[in-house]
């Protein structure tokens, strides 16, 4: 009898135990967000995805290639991150558009800083990195972006882009390289963000009685460095290198052709084995804003041409 209240007694302890026990341990936690969260999480991995993509592919457009070869790298590099009614936006104005202006510096990246979700999809804000081939560990400019990401037909597509201007704490000198003649020119670290237009200059011919034969014009490059702050409300003076065949500027030199008004003839600035390089005569004659820092950029001989010419 007393063995079987003894044994009665610790299977009733044992039970007891085992009781409270269970009743300490945690109750099971559900890892899993609600869906809600997952989605937006799922979303702004793919929008962050989409604009880290876009922003590799910045170096791949160039921003000067003719309307026609703009519009096809347009399509054929943003095409399918970006909507078509944005392209054809930035095809018409391509000054408004994101894309590489010069050989150097590029820009590399975006580096995201923010994305929010607003009532169109998402807003993301970020910057543009901007390298050169000898230091391109370390940012040359840097450039603010601001881009709407929408969600059309099941994908996340970009619906727009500002930009904004460069930072004032962009390295030093840039290096304005044109290869397509073979020259470049290092720039102060205030033209960071600068732009290349290519235009043309056109000379003029006498015939036999000294009058302008129209017929047979002479025309060459003139490449225009301007300096990121111009605006038509506000111009500035801009760098002007003329392009001249060697023979061009034989013929120039000897008198067989002139440009415009002015009777002297263009400054050469240097060449190479294809071309001569020249300053406009009387460039700055109007004496606009930041001539006298054009002055100086040509002066410190930032101005250099070079033979291995791409094709």
């Amino acid at each position: 009898m007393k063995r079987f209240l003894f044994t009665g007694i610790i299977v009733m302890l044992a039970l007891f135990i085992t009781a409270s026990l269970a009743g300490c341990s945690a109750p099971e936690v559900d890892a899993t967000p609600p869906a809600a969260e997952n989605d937006g999480q799922e979303a702004e991995s793919a929008v962050r995805e989409l604009v880290t993509e876009f922003g590799k592919r910045l170096q791949m457009v160039s921003l000067l290639a003719p309307e026609d070869s703009l519009r096809a790298s347009l399509e054929e590099n943003y095409g399918g991150l970006v909507s078509s009614e944005l392209l054809s936006k930035w095809a018409d104005r391509p000054e408004n558009a994101p894309g590489r202006l010069v050989s150097s510096p590029w820009p590399d990246r975006i580096e995201i800083t923010s994305i929010e979700e607003v009532e169109e999809g998402y807003k993301v804000q970020g910057k543009i990195v901007e390298v050169t081939s000898a230091e391109e560990d370390k940012p040359a400019a840097e450039r603010p972006i601001t881009l709407t990401v929408t969600e059309a037909e099941g994908k996340w597509i970009i619906v727009d882009v500002v930009l904004g201007d460069y930072g004032t704490n962009s390295t030093a000198s840039s290096v304005c390289d044109i290869p397509e003649y073979g020259f470049r020119i290092t720039l102060p670290a205030t033209w960071a963000g600068y732009s290349v237009i290519e235009e043309k200059w056109e000379g003029y011919r006498l015939d036999a009685q000294g009058n302008v034969d129209e017929d047979n014009p002479e025309t060459g490059p003139m490449v225009l460095i301007r300096h990121p702050k111009w605006t038509e409300e506000n111009p500035r003076q801009d760098i002007p290198v003329m392009v001249f065949t060697r023979d061009q500027w034989e013929a120039l030199d000897a008198g067989e052709f002139h440009i415009g008004a002015a009777p002297i003839n263009p400054t050469e600035l240097d060449r190479n084995s294809e071309y001569v390089f020249a300053l406009p005569a009387r460039y700055n004659f109007a004496f606009p804003m930041g001539h006298e820092e054009v002055e100086d950029i040509i002066e410190s001989g930032a101005f250099e041409a070079y033979d291995n010419r791409v094709s």
